[in-house]
């Protein structure tokens, strides 16, 4: 039977971690083990902890006596993990029934597998959403390259952490989190691992992203989420150069889309009347690849710009129609 170590990282989620943990230990078809790493929580985290550590000998509990931050407490639970697999688990996020048994058994029969990842179900208050499969995937349970997975990101993170499982010793092999990364450290990871090695997928729901005011990634502006995704990749494209082919290619390809990102941000906060953003996110889309000036995207946006907010909105019908043409 394959061994899992559950890492769950834990900041003022104390209300989060009872429901977290419970949905671990019922986990079956696998060997257990849950380290829950308190990070100087100010609310009961530390109490529920403890208490969930007692009534289950497969729960171990750290407490850091002073706050490291997320990615410091994530890289500890990388080196603390020995099993054949770990998954890193917020705090305030779920497994579904099943979900470590099957990514585990895939990683069994696919050794050349490095992480495996799932569908997910996001709720938010007492709604619930399946998150629909990253466009281009199909559905069906299936294994891909690393530059097929790679591609399939288009420089974005298509993946929720919860869904994820991976092979601990290439976890090991590749380290930890980067410091720097304090947004967009998942994505970084995913193309880390892709780059040394397949990529799985579960076509199941394998877990509950909880979606609140507290999510860290509230706190960032569609600017800063385009800088933490650009030192992201420029990150994996120089620590992998070693290990991916037509390295420049690659990083051609991810300043296109890229920039084509900030455009279509570009033009969403046009349509919401934030102009000065949208102004600076077009200077990021051009700093990022000037070519992007010549794509229909950017054409679209500029001719929007133009005629106004008021007349864009009256003629984006037509527009749209327009768009879908020329991209046939």
């Amino acid at each position: 039977m394959s061994s899992v170590d559950v890492v769950i990282p834990c900041y003022r989620y104390g209300h989060f971690l009872r429901d977290c943990v419970q949905t671990v230990l019922a986990q079956t078809g696998v060997t257990l083990r849950v380290l829950i790493i308190d990070d100087a929580s100010p609310d009961n985290t530390a109490e529920v902890a403890q208490e969930l550590a007692r009534g289950d000998s497969r729960v171990h509990v750290l407490k850091h006596a002073t706050n490291r931050g997320h990615i410091a407490t994530f890289n500890e639970g990388i080196t603390w993990a020995a099993a054949d697999y770990m998954v890193l688990l917020s705090a305030d996020d779920c497994l579904l029934p099943g979900a470590l048994t099957r990514s585990a058994r895939l990683m069994d029969d696919h050794p050349s597998v490095g992480l495996v990842f799932g569908r997910a179900i996001v709720q938010e208050s007492d709604r619930r959403e399946v998150v629909a499969t990253p466009p281009g995937l199909g559905p069906g349970t299936r294994i891909l390259s690393g530059i097929e997975f790679i591609h399939l990101s288009r420089a974005k993170n298509i993946v929720l952490a919860p869904t994820v499982v991976v092979r601990t010793s290439l976890q090991k092999q590749l380290g930890g989190y980067s410091a720097q990364l304090t947004h967009s450290g998942d994505m970084e990871m995913w193309l880390r691992f892709a780059a040394h090695g397949k990529v799985g997928f579960v076509d199941e729901n394998q877990a509950i992203y909880r979606r609140h005011t507290a999510n860290m990634s509230k706190g960032y502006s569609p600017e800063q989420d385009l800088a933490q995704r650009k030192a992201a990749i420029e990150g994996v494209l120089s620590s992998c150069a070693p290990v991916l082919p037509n390295v420049d290619d690659l990083r051609t390809w991810f300043a296109r889309e890229l920039a084509l990102d900030a455009v279509r941000s570009a033009s969403g906060a046009f349509n919401e009347g934030a102009m000065v953003l949208s102004a600076r996110l077009c200077d990021a889309a051009l700093k990022i690849d000037p070519h992007v000036a010549m794509t229909c995207s950017w054409l679209v946006l500029a001719c929007k710009r133009r005629v106004g907010r008021r007349a864009s909105q009256f003629l984006r019908p037509a527009v749209h129609l327009v768009r879908q043409l020329l991209m046939r």
